[in-house]
This record gives structure tokens, C-alpha cells and sequence, in this order.
């Protein structure tokens, strides 16, 4: 099994002095998984405005490829706020992680697909806007794109509950 060949390395990143630092703090943790949180609010929230108007739901005002446009900046500072949360708040009890299902199954719906999704559209969109009518397939990619990341968000809610889930 992958996450148990993992456990050395997540025994080693729990004991450096950043995440100790972190695990004994009474106000860092809840700090960086607030922050965390409101990364990903950021993240999603503007992944989720894009696939709506892929969808042809939302303003009407402008096209798809216009709102990716402006919210290019948002979106990638929220994903580096995400991500930047999410492996702080792992260093903190990383050989835990890396034996929960949940959280595998969360990383390996998060990383290859939607994360490679959500490039190919960003990628793809300004093709898209110029056909007279927006092609299926762009419809296609936001439905998968929401999708996954309705996965990502249940296999997150189900992290704590970790074993207990299988």
C-alpha cells in the first residue's frame, strides 16, 4: 500500500522543528487551517464561478473566457494559500495522513484530476469563447470539473473520521 511505504517520510516532516512548532502552539494551528480554509473558499469558489458560466449559469454579461480572465489572480492566490495551508497543517501529523483513506483518496482525486482539469480549461477556454457557440465539450469540462471537486470536498469532510470510513 502507498500511504504505509510513506510512513518514514511522514515520521520524518512531523518531527522538524516547523511542524512541532506548529502541534504545540495553542494559536498557530487553528490560525494556518482558517487560513487553509479560506484558501480554498478562494480556490473553489473561483473554479466553481468559471464552470457555472461554462454551464451558460451566471452573468451573461460576459463570457467564460472574460471572468477566467479576471479572476486568474484570485484563483491561484487562493490555491497557493490552499496549498501552502494544506502541507503545513499535514506536517503536523503527516504518518497519520499517510495511512488515512480519506486523505489518500482526497490527494489522488485532487492532484491528477481536477487540479490537470482546471488547467486544460483555464488552457482552453479563450478556444472555446471564440466559436459562435460554446461547444459542448467546454460544457463537458465544468460538469467534470464540478464533480470532482465535489469528490475532493466529501473525501475532505471524511478525513477525521480517517479508518473509520473503510
Amino acid at each position: 500500500m502507498i500511504g504505509s511505504s510513506l510512513v518514514p517520510l511522514g515520521h520524518w516532516l512531523q518531527n522538524r522543528s516547523f511542524a512541532l512548532s506548529i502541534g504545540d502552539s495553542r494559536w498557530a494551528y487553528p490560525f494556518i487551517q482558517a487560513t487553509h480554509f479560506s484558501g480554498i473558499s478562494l480556490w473553489i469558489g473561483t473554479n466553481f464561478a468559471v464552470d457555472l458560466s461554462l454551464l451558460g449559469i451566471g452573468n451573461k454579461d460576459h463570457s467564460p473566457g472574460e471572468l477566467s480572465d479576471s479572476l486568474f489572480f484570485w484563483n491561484w492566490v487562493g490555491f497557493a494559500t490552499a496549498a501552502l495551508g494544506g502541507f503545513l497543517l499535514f506536517s503536523v501529523s503527516a504518518e497519520t495522513f499517510v495511512i488515512n483513506p480519506a486523505f489518500l483518496a482526497k490527494l489522488s482525486i485532487l492532484v491528477p484530476a481536477a487540479l490537470i482539469t482546471h488547467i486544460v480549461i483555464q488552457y482552453k477556454i479563450h478556444d472555446w469563447d471564440r466559436e459562435p457557440k460554446l461547444p459542448q465539450i467546454a460544457k463537458c469540462a465544468g460538469s467534470i470539473e464540478l464533480l470532482l471537486w465535489f469528490c475532493v470536498a466529501t473525501a475532505a469532510v471524511l478525513i477525521p473520521y480517517g479508518p473509520l470510513v473503510y
